[in-house]
């Protein structure tokens, strides 16, 4: 009973982790950007594509998948058998694991392609959480090496 409760523990952790990943989204600001100044330009959509943004891969997948398989293949027989069984249940559970974090981590995303008032034309990808459309006015807002699009 411990080790299914240890499994769900675990489990829940890594869950919990995967989520934590940095979001993408133009209107999220992560505490060193706040108060920094911004250049910001305007301009004129383009075309607006739909983008997937790839998961992360933090290694919390990898770890977590490998305790609770080691676990469950500890499990399995006695002796070497479990032993056995705990190594491979690991490596199994260490790439479940991994692919785990990374499905439940992808978003959608925008490529948002504008025409600034400059004449430059410049592409920004960010998560899909605010809608454009080609022809609106946009502001671009450039700074401490991140660049979101926002109306």
């Amino acid at each position: 009973m411990n080790s299914f409760r240890l499994l769900a523990i675990t489990l829940s952790a890594a869950i919990v982790l995967s989520g934590c990943a940095g979001s993408q989204s133009g209107s999220a600001y992560s505490r060193s950007q706040t108060r920094g100044e911004m250049q910001v330009r305007m301009g004129v959509i383009e075309s607006v594509r739909t983008v997937t943004i790839e998961g992360t891969q933090s290694g919390v997948g990898v770890v977590a998948g490998g305790v609770v398989g080691g676990i469950a293949g500890s499990n399995v027989g006695q002796g070497r058998g479990s032993t056995v069984g705990s190594v491979l249940g690991a490596v199994l559970g260490g790439v479940a694991g991994q692919a785990i974090e990374e499905r439940t981590s992808k978003k959608d995303g925008l490529e948002i392609t504008i025409k600034l008032d400059s004449g430059q034309i410049i592409a920004v990808t960010q998560e899909a959480d605010e809608q454009f459309r080609a022809g609106e006015r946009v502001r671009v807002l450039s700074g401490s090496g991140v660049t979101r699009v926002s109306h």
